[in-house]
């Protein structure tokens, strides 16, 4: 993580208080594979349940790898259709000042990202990509009520929480602070 920059002098937490929480996913294929997520200490339990049940339910993820398989770069795991979780983003990559970003808490995750895409204000598109836009459920899709943001609310977790729309996004809350289960 430090030597490809995904921690760093100034990221809001000690490596000490992240967990890695590795958990078996169903891909879009239907194979089963082994993913992990790095995330804050005190959303790991709740993280764990969470995937647990969405792997009880068949819900395919493409990918599930720690950011820094990308070199920390969040615009290449987004386009991999990379679920990642914790990134002290770099600072040509921030959308808020570290201290107050729930990713560079660990306590934000992003999920499926080409079937769950985000508008980018600073460049006015759609990112990974414009073409799953709408909210059409499907494979991989989370829409308002369904199964993954059930899982998500139902702990207390909160669901594309800017001006934005960010389909792929949950969080504990902006600025992040101490996870307390629902």
């Amino acid at each position: 993580m430090k030597r490809v920059g995904v921690w760093r002098a100034g990221c809001p937490l000690a490596r000490t208080d992240l967990r890695r929480v590795e958990v078996n996913h169903y891909t879009f294929d239907g194979t089963v594979e082994r993913g992990a997520l790095v995330v804050n200490r005190d959303v790991a339990p709740a993280i764990a349940e969470i995937f647990t049940e969405l792997f009880d339910k068949k819900f395919p993820i493409r990918k599930m790898r720690p950011v820094e398989a990308y070199g920390g770069d969040v615009n290449a795991s987004l386009r991999d259709d990379n679920t990642s979780a914790y990134n002290c983003r770099r600072p040509d990559q921030i959308n808020a000042p570290p201290q107050f970003s729930p990713h560079a808490n660990g306590r934000a995750i992003d999920i499926n990202p080409r079937e769950n895409p985000w508008m980018d204000l600073r460049c006015q598109c759609w990112v990974p990509t414009p073409e799953t836009r709408a909210r059409v459920p499907g494979p991989g899709v989370i829409v308002k009520g369904g199964l993954v943001w059930r899982l998500f609310r139902e702990r207390g977790w909160i669901w594309q929480n800017i001006k934005v729309p960010d389909y792929m996004h949950f969080d504990t809350g902006y600025p992040s602070r101490p996870y307390t289960p629902s």
